[in-house]
């Protein structure tokens, strides 16, 4: 056996019949010349941060990230900073990850990506304990996702998210004070603030044209629109990629605080946390040991996803 000593996080409760995914990757896995990897599943207690970590203590060399978005930011957070790789296979609905890696939701895919030996380090953001590689956010995005059900998920997929959306087009904005690299506050009000590392949201919406992700640098997006019609304009710019986006400012910056009078809802990387009044990001640099589709060094981590697809479908 050649290959890297491996093993995979898995929720069990995102994978529709387990035996029979743990078969696949094993026999993926073999046919490759890799050995057994060792399986972890997470717990409502902990979604993948200690299983990560247990992994890298007992030797593996690279972690395969199965789940939603909460498993993978829980691995994303144990693993940054240890040069141990991370894979996605992707399940459940929404993973922002898979997403931005073009893998959709086959994780033959992500088995496939892996083997073909793409490796990338990406910056990673920071806020307390917790890491993220995608994006963070302050508002209308985090309202979404709170207001999205899971039922709806399972039946329509990322769609789902447009009916969360609709129910907060209308919402007062928050009141905001942003810092950027320690600079002078920016007082705006605003629907949401994202940070980004990396720019697509769910459905390939490239949000953050100019985000690469390992640059150094977040884009910062200050989205602001006070009714339907610059929601209408605000959209008409992204799906058309226009270069500047009407009622959005951006950014860059290496370091971000966003501060509002009131407790707003966050996200990270499509995954709710805890309300609060402020966001405090800071960013690790390369921290990160991803496995992408090649070529490893393009700025779109999904580079020649559509082909990976194909020759995990040929195996």
């Amino acid at each position: 056996m050649t290959g890297p000593r491996s093993a995979v996080v898995v929720n069990p409760a995102k994978v529709t019949d387990l035996d029979q995914f743990r078969s696949s990757v094993r026999s993926t896995l073999t046919k490759a010349g890799w050995p057994e990897p060792a399986w972890y599943e997470t717990t409502p207690e902990d979604t993948g941060r200690g299983q990560a970590k247990k992994a890298v203590a007992e030797g593996a060399e690279l972690v395969f990230a199965c789940g939603g978005d909460g498993t993978v930011t829980a691995v994303v957070t144990a693993l940054t900073g240890t040069g141990v790789a991370l894979a996605v296979l992707p399940a459940g609905t929404g993973n922002l990850l898979a997403a931005n890696l073009g893998l959709g939701t086959d994780p033959a895919a992500g088995l496939q990506v892996a083997l073909e030996g793409g490796r990338r380090r990406i910056d990673v953001g920071v806020i307390g304990d917790q890491c993220f590689v995608v994006m963070a956010g302050m508002g209308f995005d985090a309202m979404m996702l709170q207001d999205t059900s899971e039922r709806a998920k399972k039946h329509i997929g990322w769609p789902a998210y447009l009916l969360g959306a609709a129910k907060h087009l209308l919402d007062r904005p928050m009141r905001v004070r942003i810092r950027l690299d320690g600079g002078a506050p920016m007082p705006r009000r605003a629907q949401t603030v994202i940070v980004g590392n990396v720019g697509r949201l769910q459905g390939g919406v490239r949000l953050l044209k100019r985000a690469v992700p390992d640059d150094g640098k977040f884009n910062v997006a200050i989205v602001s629109p006070n009714n339907l019609v610059h929601w209408a304009w605000l959209i008409a710019g992204v799906a058309s990629r226009r270069e500047r986006i009407p009622r959005m400012e951006t950014y860059t910056a290496s370091r971000v605080e966003i501060y509002s009078n009131h407790a707003q809802p966050r996200q990270l990387d499509g995954d709710l946390i805890a309300s609060g009044k402020a966001m405090k990001i800071s960013l690790r640099h390369k921290a990160l040991l991803l496995c992408v589709p090649q070529p490893d060094a393009d700025p779109d981590l999904a580079y020649d996803a559509q082909a990976v697809a194909r020759r995990a479908t040929s195996r």
